[in-house]
């Protein structure tokens, strides 16, 4: 535990000859508040003494900045005016030993572990010092709705939901708005949210958890476990490591396109294509946002306990919570009593949208909650990685977790935050004066934050079911400010005032376009760009012409190629309305439109799609159609069939050659620059002739078995 690591370079303290005292003394009932006082510092304890039913001392102590919460006391003390007690189960036999003021209102003494001695002071909370600091913060609690409220309003919120932990108490736990606007459903604190990319810090508490079991380590290297992974990079391939995938380190740009609404493909299939993925850094130099690698992360945790990603999460993590709300789907959220509607502002207009269902990438994104299983979650991390009695993740591994480990190269936004850092699934900083680990989460219709700061103890989750929103930050840092007694900056106003700047740029762009060339066409007709086109990371993209338009569809959107010159389109996507997507089309040496380039990640060089033949070239009743022997200035020429899908030729002299499918009947003559053969048929779809075509001629071969 943190408690054990502060104190363990102290020497061992033994206590000889301690009187037998009775528990004759004052009577110390209550909640005492103070400091050890170290070198530099001051570490802040709570003790709750109270007496159980036959008269005896009972003890817990608290220490908020070691995320210590309710270490129970043994040995406790009292006579005349003394005081003595001990901590369980912490090596170096933590104990204190003092006195009580004659009028029952503080401890002194001396506190002692692994035998070096710090001065120790409490003074008791009064009630009536306990009955005004429940005054001031039910008054901090109504401040807080007033301005949620009004913040909903001014930046159009249909509903959120927010709770707030405190020294291992939930607080506050409220909803605000509506679940749906259309039936005027408001939200509580059971209506279920998507949480986006708060996911991620689920992720790495499995990862963390298979660290204590000895099955995983953060710091090799994720080859020694899945062995095909494959990086473009072969120094990332090889160096790659769990901490790695984890802390956006991995030189990848986003690359999001890749699986943004695409439910036909598998985790297993996205591994593959990262190899094909094309990097824009150095591994491990600069710090980007990075989807992938917690898909590839949540992947590991699959590939090694042989059960899934959610099985992993729900068995270790929800049910010992009781995170029974929670789900993995937006599927399964649609399914409860309590969820809520997904919207987004469209034109000055808030309009429902339709869920976005992201299970393949669930390790990066896909969980949905509420605000009573989150605060299981807040309280597991500010309780040292202890739910109930159980320890869930050793401390030492939650620790892990709320460290930083990569630096985040940009200027100081705001005087209130330090510089970001990134631990493992959580941003890093320090707000006001405060550790703060938070981390964020976006998805169509919704936007989250969870938010903990450890060294108080507190911890905060905001949840809205509007797209892309900085009202959860706005939110949550004025609960923050009045919880920590700090005067509240006016987050609303500052954002409002940044959006509408952005906005009036946005506006003095409205209206241009890309570059564009007027009075051109294309240079084939339409028919010509129609057919399937693959990028080995990107997938396929398929363009349908009904003689008047191109249709672009890829992944699972669909939209209209509006010609923009010469062979570039633009793509009108109902999802991309703000992007300008251009598509370039290509001709190869003979002509023919055989290739797609496109800016889908602007990071790096345009992703080029490659025309793929037709599906028939690699049946087999097709391939067999053509096969046989064919008479050639006196030689024969043999077609056959290798496996099932791949035509072959042989030629006297000569190496066995596989034909590469390019169209109709065409086959390209693999490592054959502008060598291939075309098969002829006749009226009755019958072999009659095969054309030869090379740099030096076309030659006619002619059909004889």
């Amino acid at each position: 535990m943190k408690f054990v690591k502060i104190f363990s370079y102290l020497i061992i303290f033994i206590l000889s000859a301690f009187p037998l005292w009775a528990q004759t003394g004052p009577d110390i009932t209550g909640r005492w508040e103070g400091a050890i006082k170290l070198p530099g510092m001051e570490l802040g304890i709570v003790i709750d003494f109270s007496k159980d039913s036959v008269g005896t001392w009972k003890g817990l102590i608290d220490i908020p900045m070691q995320g210590a919460v309710d270490l129970p006391l043994s040995n406790i003390k009292t006579e005349n005016s003394q005081i003595y007690f001990e901590i369980l189960n912490i090596p170096g036999s933590p104990s204190f030993n003092g006195a009580i003021s004659d009028n029952t209102k503080s401890i002194s003494g001396d506190f002692s572990q692994a035998g070096a001695t710090y001065p120790l002071a409490l003074a008791l909370k009064e009630l009536g010092q306990i009955e005004q600091e429940t005054k001031s913060l039910d008054e901090k609690l109504i401040s807080l709705r007033l301005y949620i409220d009004s913040t909903l309003k001014i930046w159009k919120i249909p509903g959120l939901a927010i709770a707030i932990v405190k020294d291992k108490d939930i607080i506050f736990s409220e909803g605000f708005g509506l679940r749906s606007v259309k039936d005027t459903i408001p939200v509580t604190s059971k209506t279920i949210f998507a949480i986006g990319s708060s996911t991620k810090a689920f992720t790495t508490m499995a990862m963390g958890m298979l660290v204590d079991d000895g099955k995983l380590e953060w710091d090799k290297p994720v080859r020694e476990y899945i062995h095909d992974f494959k990086m473009k990079d072969d120094f990332a391939s090889e160096r790659m490591t769990p901490r790695d995938l984890v802390t956006h380190r991995s030189g990848l740009p986003r690359h999001d396109l890749v699986w943004y609404n695409n439910q036909n493909i598998s985790r297993k299939d996205l591994v593959k294509r990262l190899q094909f993925l094309e990097p824009n850094k150095d591994f491990r130099t600069e710090f980007q946002y990075q989807n992938l690698m917690f898909l590839i992360a949540g992947y590991l945790v699959e590939y090694i306990t042989g059960k899934t990603w959610e099985d992993n999460v729900k068995a270790r993590i929800f049910e010992p919570l009781g995170m029974n709300s929670s789900n993995f789907s937006v599927l399964e959220s649609m399914k409860s009593v309590n969820f809520a509607l997904p919207y987004k502002e469209l034109d000055s207009v808030v309009k429902e949208i339709p869920f976005r269902n992201i299970t393949v990438m669930g390790p990066a994104g896909s969980i949905n909650s509420n605000l009573e299983d989150m605060c299981q979650w807040m309280l597991l991390h500010l309780n040292n990685g202890k739910a109930y009695d159980s320890q869930l993740i050793s401390a030492a591994g939650l620790s892990q977790m709320h460290t930083p480990y990569m630096a985040i190269s940009r200027p100081l936004r705001y005087p209130e935050s330090s510089h970001l850092a990134y631990g493992l699934g959580w941003f890093i900083e320090m707000y006001r004066g405060h550790n703060r680990v938070h981390h964020g989460g976006n998805i169509d219709g919704f936007s989250a934050l969870v938010s903990l700061y450890p060294n108080d103890n507190m911890g905060i989750v905001v949840l809205t079911n509007m797209d892309g929103s900085p009202v959860p930050g706005i939110v949550s840092s004025r609960a923050a400010d009045l919880l920590l007694d700090l005067t509240p900056v006016d987050w609303s106003t500052r954002m409002k005032l940044e959006e509408e700047r952005a906005e009036s740029a946005k506006l003095k762009e409205t209206g241009k376009e890309p570059d564009r060339i007027l009075g051109t066409k294309p240079s084939h007709k339409l028919a010509d760009y129609s057919g399937e086109y693959e990028n080995l990371g990107y997938g396929n993209s398929i363009i349908e012409s009904d003689g008047k338009e191109l249709i672009v569809k890829y992944n699972d959107f669909t939209g209209k190629l509006i010609h923009w010159h010469y062979d570039v389109f633009r793509a009108d996507i109902k999802d991309f309305e703000d992007q300008k997507i251009l598509f370039t089309f290509s001709a190869n040496a003979k002509g023919d439109i055989d290739k797609i380039s496109s800016p889908l990640e602007p990071l790096v060089s345009e992703i080029v799609f490659m025309k793929k033949p037709s599906g028939e070239m690699r049946d087999t009743k097709f391939l067999a159609k053509l096969a046989g022997d064919y008479e050639i200035g006196g030689e024969i020429a043999k077609f056959a069939i290798k496996g099932e899908s791949i035509l072959t030729l042989s030629l006297p002299g000569q190496p066995l050659y596989e034909l590469e499918p390019y169209k109709g009947t065409e086959f390209n003559i693999k490592g054959l620059s502008g060598f291939s053969v075309e098969f002829e048929l006749d009226k009755n779809g019958k072999v009659s002739t095969v054309l030869f075509k090379q740099p030096n001629g076309i030659f006619t071969a002619k059909k004889i078995k």
